[in-house]
Parts: C-alpha cells; sequence; structure tokens
C-alpha cells in the first residue's frame, strides 16, 4: 500500500543550501536527535522560530547509589519490624529505643551521602538538578 500524498499546499518543494563546519553539524545533529525529530525539520522549526523541546532521560548506574538503595530498603525493613512491635502493643525497651535512634541516625547519613552525590552529578553534568527537560528555541 502506497503511502499518501501530501497536499499540495504541505509540501516542501523549496531547498536552502547551507554549509557548517563539522562542529556546528555536529550541534545541530545532536540537537535534533535529542528533540526525536529528523535533521531537516528540527532546523526548519529553528528558522521559523518554533519552540522545540527535548526531552533527556538520566540513568545513573552507580555502585555507591545501589549501594544506598540497598540500605533504603533495609532501613524501611527495621522501620517495619518497629512500628509493628509498637503496634501490636509492644512495651518500650532499651534495645528498641537504641534500634530506633540507629535508624534514624543511619538515615541522616544517608542523606548527606545522597545530596553530596547530587552535589557531585551537578557539577559534572553543569545543569539543574530540578527538571530534566531543556528548551530549544531561537
Amino acid at each position: 500500500m502506497a503511502r499518501p500524498k501530501k497536499d499540495r499546499e504541505l509540501r516542501h518543494k523549496h531547498q536552502i543550501m547551507l554549509r557548517l563546519t563539522d562542529t556546528e553539524y555536529e550541534i545541530v545533529s545532536e540537537n535534533a536527535k535529542a528533540t526525536h525529530l529528523p535533521t531537516a525539520e528540527y532546523v526548519r522549526k529553528q528558522i521559523m522560530k518554533q519552540k522545540v523541546t527535548a526531552n533527556y532521560e538520566i540513568v545513573a548506574d552507580l555502585p555507591e547509589l545501589k549501594k544506598l538503595v540497598a540500605e533504603f530498603g533495609k532501613i524501611g525493613s527495621n522501620l517495619n519490624q518497629i512500628a509493628r512491635h509498637f503496634n501490636s502493643g509492644g512495651i518500650h525497651s532499651q534495645e528498641m529505643r537504641k534500634a530506633i535512634d540507629q535508624s534514624v541516625a543511619r538515615i541522616y547519613e544517608m542523606k548527606y551521602e545522597v545530596l553530596k552525590m547530587a552535589g557531585d552529578f551537578h557539577s559534572a553534568a553543569g545543569g539543574s538538578l530540578d527538571g530534566n527537560t531543556e528548551t530549544y528555541s531561537k
């Protein structure tokens, strides 16, 4: 089955030739890939001052991050056990108080580690941590 024909008025029949350096072409190509558009469509939108949105997915596969996630899981499990103990009428004991204090202290330590890693990532990426979408427009 053949592809449907575009309306005559919507066809792109005029060409503009443009020469770019290798660096310029690389930048335009990378920006087009980030927006999931063909290079010609990306350039057309830029020329016509249309908004072009690029979405970046940030994937961090760091052993430190995996370790922190595992630690958060263990702390959550400990806190669930403590809550179950108290909810079933368990009495407050020194051992239970010590477990709670250790869990809270470890949470604060891990918070510091996460903030430190986020700061390292932020400075390495040279960008903002509050979003992963960047908009290109002229």
